[in-house]
């Protein structure tokens, strides 16, 4: 199983069998970067897919929040623009979520 290792100056995360000569980031030497405990890799590796999952739901509430503006502007009747204008405000809100979930998988090392 290859390592981890993050750079101390910018958080970056490297996979390999040692760390990289230099950050792909920052750009910082080698010595820059830390081997990460098993316990913050395996968080890591366990936390890649949901990660991936918010971001796919946060571009999905974009696309979302695009027709709803696409509704709203051909403007058919109240009742149309009416749902329009909360379905645009919920997907709003469920990428909001999706977003501060991700932030704090961040804070706890999982990235």
């Amino acid at each position: 199983m290859k390592k981890l290792f993050k750079c101390t100056v910018c958080g970056f995360v490297y996979e390999g069998e040692e760390a990289p000569d230099y950050c792909p980031k920052c750009e910082q030497p080698k010595d820059k970067f830390v081997e990460l405990s098993k316990e913050d890799a395996d968080k890591i590796y366990a936390s890649d897919r949901t990660n991936d999952i918010h971001m796919e739901i946060v571009e999905l509430c974009m696309r979302i929040i695009k027709l709803c503006e696409e509704g709203i502007q051909i403007n058919l009747d109240p009742p149309c623009v009416s749902l329009f204008n909360k379905a645009k405000k919920e997907a709003w809100i469920i990428k909001q979520r999706s977003k501060a979930e991700l932030a704090s998988h961040m804070n706890k090392g999982k990235f």
